[in-house]
């Protein structure tokens, strides 16, 4: 069992027969009674994402998801391919299993498959993804102060804002987390 005070981002579990993830989670005191707990969770069956406040003392069951390392196949109509590193086990996945990781997969990638009780429920992208800038415009030098971003689209299909240096066929870093450019590669 696991109390709501100890919540910390990642945490994982169990509540109305539901498996959840904590992606926020903000301790509120208030000036009498006890503290509330704000979190953002997110559904790890069906992906969907919501707030919900806890009393302070509540206890929920917590769940152990293990991570598995797999790298991307490809994908046929709605089902995803991945291949367990280890075992080397191609496991298919729905749409809906790989909905939030979709706009960084690109064939190739190194993942890491979310199981619970045998069961693959997700799919988890690395902090980081490198792509390549497959269209943006060029930046104009001199037309900004500082900071200036322009949109590209990536490889994978994702768009972010990048800095107006860089340029088509040019490789970046991304943050899978706040889906934001990290930095040019050489």
């Amino acid at each position: 069992m696991i109390e709501t005070n100890d919540f910390r981002v990642g945490t994982a579990f169990e509540m109305d027969g539901k498996l959840l993830s904590i992606l926020d989670v903000q301790h509120i005191k208030l000036a009498r009674g006890s503290a509330v707990i704000k979190a953002k969770l997110r559904n790890l069956q069906d992906g969907s994402i919501f707030e919900q406040s806890f009393r302070s003392g509540e206890k929920y069951k917590e769940v152990r998801i293990e991570r598995s390392e797999a790298t991307y196949l490809y994908s046929e109509g709605d089902l995803f391919y991945f291949m367990d590193t280890v075992t080397y086990e191609q496991i298919p996945l729905d749409r809906s299993q790989v909905e939030e990781v979709l706009p960084f997969l690109v064939e190739g990638n190194s993942v890491s498959l979310l199981r619970y009780e045998d069961t693959v429920i997700g799919v988890e992208l690395p902090i980081t993804v490198d792509l390549e800038v497959a269209d943006t415009e060029p930046g104009v030098r001199g037309d900004t102060v500082s900071g200036a971003t322009k949109p590209a689209r990536l490889e994978s299909g994702a768009v972010i804002q990048v800095p107006l240096f860089v340029n088509q066929g040019d490789r970046i870093r991304v943050d899978t987390r706040t889906r934001s450019y990290v930095e040019r590669l050489s």
